[in-house]
């Protein structure tokens, strides 16, 4: 008996790749089930790759997101780029993300190295509801000449639109295979890394300009018992002015950015928090190979 449940069951991993701001993070999320990346409307928002795992008793699908494409201007964006390189060399699937808003030739060099993947493709066009048919069709015609070997779907990621065709597609493509994770595993990082997203995620959407993407979190202190969580947590920036900006004055910018990440770790644990946050200046950090690699962005 098992012997046969091993051969009948499959699992592959199915990693989701394309430029910033066309919904990868919330198409992710749509497939796996669970928040797992973090969304907002800012470019950049996704820095690691994220993987989020789905568990039935015959099949394991491990659903990988990534930071979105772009020419690197500096070693931060040199490693998101590595990332996004990476999904493509071990997907079972890659699903390469569109919308109906960017064109076909932008970031030509990442779309040269997808034509050359060996597994299937599948070209998801997102935000349907956005464009009208006649323009849905002039898309799939180019997109077709750009990726002649894809499948191409169109989705609306935010409406849920062609959503479970698409799972239904992606699970028969998944290869047999033994689990690669644990059945019961929702994600292949650890609780801290959930931390140091949601009050990312926080500044991003309370800071305007430059400051979001010049912020870091590292998660100091996790103490768990049974009913609640003690987190301090550092949020890391470039320069003293931004330290100064992410406090705001008498501390009250620093405060609402607190009360909304401990709300939503609250939903995501499960538990009670106690959240302290500080702000520290690391000069440069996003071109210190050695920081980066500290916060985990080096492949190497």
């Amino acid at each position: 008996m098992e012997d046969k449940q091993e051969v009948t069951h499959r699992s592959g991993f199915v990693n989701i790749v394309g430029n910033p701001n066309v919904g990868k993070s919330t198409l992710m999320n749509l497939l796996v089930g669970e928040r797992v990346s973090i969304i907002t409307s800012k470019a950049q928002t996704t820095r690691h790759r994220i993987m989020g795992i789905v568990n039935t008793p015959e099949l394991q699908i491990v659903y990988s997101d990534t930071p979105g494409v772009l020419r690197p201007n500096y070693k931060l964006q040199e490693s998101m780029l590595e990332f996004s390189e990476s999904a493509l060399g071990d997907a079972d699937v890659l699903l390469y993300v569109t919308d109906t808003v960017e064109t076909a030739d932008k970031n030509e060099f990442f779309l040269e190295r997808v034509r050359g993947v060996k597994c299937p493709v599948l070209l998801l066009i997102n935000k349907v509801d956005l464009t009208t048919q006649d323009k849905l069709v002039e898309l799939v015609e180019r997109w077709h000449k750009e990726l002649p070997q894809a499948e191409i779907i169109p989705i609306s990621a935010l409406n849920n639109f062609n959503v479970q065709p698409l799972k239904k597609r992606i699970e028969s493509l998944i290869p047999p295979s033994p689990p690669y994770f644990d059945k019961d595993a929702l994600t292949d990082r650890p609780a801290r890394f959930f931390v140091t997203e949601i009050i990312r995620e926080k500044v991003l959407l309370y800071y305007k300009k430059e400051i979001p993407y010049s912020v870091e979190v590292v998660v100091e202190s996790f103490k768990e018992e049974d009913e609640r969580i003690h987190i301090q947590a550092l949020i890391v920036v470039e320069r003293d002015s931004q330290k100064g900006i992410i406090i705001g004055h008498r501390g009250v910018a620093l405060k609402k950015v607190g009360t909304m990440a401990r709300r939503d770790m609250e939903r995501f644990f499960e538990k009670k928090i106690f959240l302290e946050l500080f702000v520290k200046v690391e000069k440069d950090w996003r071109n210190r190979d050695k920081i980066l690699r500290a916060y985990g962005y080096r492949l190497d």
